[in-house]
C-alpha cells in the first residue's frame, strides 16, 4: 500500500473512532438545560480531537460525533447545530493550537477560542428556534460551564498525554 493511502486511511479510522468517543462522552452525562439542550462532557473531546487528529479529521469527528450523540440523546433538534458548531470548534481549535505551535498556551487558548464558537453558535441557533435572544440567555450559563469543562478537560488531558501521541496530522 502506498504510504499515502496508508496514511489516509489511518487517519479516516483515527477520526471514526474519536467520533465514537466524542459521542459516548456527550451522551454519558448529559445534563438538561433551561433552553432544552443538555450539558455534557463532549466538548473536552472534540477539542482534545482537534488537537490529536488536526483540523479537518478532527472537524469531522467532532461534527458527527456530537450530531450522533444529540440524536441518540433525544435531542434531534440540535443534531443540525451540533455537526456546524461542533465542526467549526474543532477548526477554531486547531487553527490557534497551530497557530500558537510551541507555546505552552496553545492547547488551553485553541479550546478556549473554540468554546466561544459553542458558546455563540448555540446562542444564535436558540434565539432563532426560540424567537428571541431573551429566549435564548438562559443556555448561556450552562454553555460557559460545559466549555469551561472542556477547557480544562482537553488541556489536561493534552498536557498529560499529547506529547507522546504520534498525530497524523504531523506525518
Amino acid at each position: 500500500m502506498q504510504k499515502a493511502k496508508k496514511t489516509d486511511l489511518i487517519r479516516l479510522v483515527l477520526s471514526g473512532l474519536w467520533a465514537a468517543i466524542v459521542t459516548v462522552a456527550t451522551i454519558v452525562i448529559a445534563i438538561p438545560t433551561p433552553t432544552r439542550g443538555y450539558v455534557n462532557l463532549g466538548d473536552c473531546f472534540v477539542d482534545l480531537g482537534a488537537l490529536i487528529l488536526g483540523g479537518p479529521w478532527g472537524a469531522a469527528a467532532a461534527a458527527v460525533g456530537s450530531a450522533i450523540a444529540d440524536l441518540a440523546a433525544g435531542y434531534s433538534i440540535y443534531a443540525p447545530a451540533s455537526f456546524i458548531i461542533k465542526g467549526l470548534m474543532a477548526l477554531v481549535s486547531f487553527g490557534v493550537f497551530k497557530a500558537l505551535s510551541g507555546k505552552k498556551s496553545a492547547p488551553v487558548l485553541g479550546a478556549l477560542a473554540a468554546e466561544l464558537v459553542m458558546l455563540a453558535g448555540y446562542f444564535f441557533f436558540e434565539s432563532a428556534i426560540y424567537g428571541s435572544f431573551a429566549a435564548a440567555a438562559p443556555g448561556l450559563l450552562p454553555n460557559a460551564f460545559q466549555g469551561a469543562a472542556g477547557v480544562v478537560g482537553a488541556s489536561a488531558l493534552y498536557a498529560a498525554f499529547g506529547s507522546r501521541i504520534k498525530t497524523p496530522w504531523k506525518r
